[in-house]
C-alpha cells in the first residue's frame, strides 16, 4: 500500500527503508530542499551513507503526500508538532490513520503529540492515532539491524494494523499497547535522563555514577508517567527501559551526545546548535520540570537537570545539591 511520511530526517527516511522493504510505495515530504533532491535524485538518505529503495520517493509539497495515502506518519519534532497538524488539517479531504514516531512532550502545554492532534485535526479527518515508539537508533535500523518498538493505540485494531504494517521477519517486531499516555510519555523523558547520563559523562563521572543517574531516573520517568494518566508498567517496557538503555549509554544517541557537550563546558545553545539532528530531550527537561511543579512531584534529577540547561547552576553544583539532599530507603514507586 501507499505510506506517507511527513518529516524526512534521519528516523522518519529511515522508517520510509523499512516500509519499503514490508513492499509498500512511501512518499516522503520536508521542507529541506537537499534532503528531497538526495532522495529523489541519487536515491540516497539525507544523513546516512546509504542507498535508499527506488519506490521511496520525496516532494517538498504538505498537499501532495497529505492525498497520497490513508496513512500518516508524523516525523517531525515535538516543538513544531503543533504548527505542522494545523497545516496538515487544512489540507485534509478524508479521514487518515496518524502514526507520531516522534518522542517529546510539548513546553509549557505539557502536552503529548496524541493530545495535539486531536487538538488541531478535526474529528471528521481523523480514522485513528497510534504511538510508534521503543529503543531504535536510526543508525542501525538503517543498516537492517534488529530492531523491537512498541505501537500503542485506544484502538487495538488500529495497533495491530501499524504492527502488521511495520514488522518483518528479518529484522523489525513490533508489540502492542493500549496505553498511549504512558508510552508517549516514556519515549519522552527517557531524553531527559539521556541528557543527564550525557553531562556526567562529560564532567568525568564513571559507569557507576550513570548507572545511579539512570536507575533513578527511572523512578522520575515512572512517576511522570503515572501522573499524567498512564501504566507505570509501560516505564518498565520497550517504551521505557528499553529506550532508556539505548539513549542513555550510547554515542549514537543525539540527547546523549547533546548532554556529553554541556558536561565538556558547552552552553546548551552552542550544544544543540552542534547538532545535526534534532535534540527533544532539552525541551523535555523543561515540560518534566512544569510537569512535576504541576503535579508536586519529587523529581531531584529532572530538577537539577532543569537548573543547568537555565544556567541556574553548573553540572558539578547540581550533582553537589544531588548528593547533600538526606539519606533515605531506596523507594522504586
Amino acid at each position: 500500500m501507499k505510506i506517507a511520511i511527513v518529516g524526512g530526517g534521519a528516523w522518519g527516511t529511515t522508517l520510509a527503508q523499512a516500509l519499503s522493504d514490508n513492499g509498500h510505495d512511501v512518499l516522503v515530504r520536508d521542507i529541506n530542499k537537499d534532503f528531497v533532491n538526495k532522495i529523489n535524485k541519487t536515491h540516497t538518505h539525507p544523513f546516512f551513507d546509504t542507498t535508499l529503495p527506488a519506490n521511496i520517493k520525496a516532494t517538498l509539497d504538505l498537499k501532495e503526500v497529505v492525498n497520497y495515502s490513508e496513512v500518516i506518519v508524523l516525523s517531525v519534532p515535538t516543538k513544531i508538532m503543533r504548527s505542522v497538524l494545523k497545516e496538515i488539517n487544512q489540507e485534509l479531504k478524508e479521514p487518515k490513520l496518524f502514526i507520531n514516531v516522534s518522542k517529546g512532550i510539548e513546553p509549557n502545554t505539557s502536552a503529548c503529540v496524541s493530545q495535539i492532534v486531536k487538538e488541531e485535526i478535526a474529528s471528521k479527518n481523523l480514522k485513528g492515532y497510534v504511538n510508534l515508539s521503543g529503543p531504535s537508533h536510526a543508525e542501525e535500523l538503517i543498516l537492517r539491524k534488529l530492531t523491537s518498538l512498541l505501537a500503542a493505540s485506544d484502538n487495538l485494531d488500529d495497533a495491530i494494523f501499524v504492527q502488521n504494517l511495520f514488522s518483518n521477519e528479518r529484522y523489525l517486531r513490533v508489540y502492542t499497547s493500549n496505553d498511549v499516555i504512558g508510552t508517549e510519555t516514556s519515549g519522552a523523558i527517557k531524553n531527559a535522563i539521556a541528557i543527564v547520563s550525557g553531562v556526567a559523562y562529560g564532567i568525568g563521572l564513571g559507569e557507576n555514577a550513570r548507572a545511579f543517574l539512570i536507575s533513578r531516573g527511572v523512578r522520575e520517568i515512572v512517576m511522570i508517567v503515572d501522573a499524567l494518566g498512564g501504566k507505570k508498567e509501560t516505564a518498565y517496557g520497550l517504551a521505557g527501559i528499553g529506550d532508556l538503555i539505548v539513549t542513555a549509554s550510547s554515542m549514537n544517541s543525539r540527547n546523549f551526545q547533546c548532554g556529553l557537550k554541556i558536561g565538556q563546558g558547552m552552553t546548551v545553545e552552542e550544544a544543540l546548535g552542534s547538532m545535526v539532528q534534532t535534540v527533544e530531550g532539552i525541551k523535555t527537561i523543561e515540560a518534566a520540570y512544569q510537569i512535576g511543579v504541576k503535579y508536586n512531584l519529587e523529581l531531584p534529577i529532572i530538577n537539577a537537570a532543569y537548573d543547568v540547561i537555565r544556567g541556574n547552576s553548573t553540572a558539578k553544583e547540581a550533582l553537589a545539591r544531588l548528593l547533600s539532599r538526606s539519606l533515605k530507603e531506596e523507594k522504586i514507586l
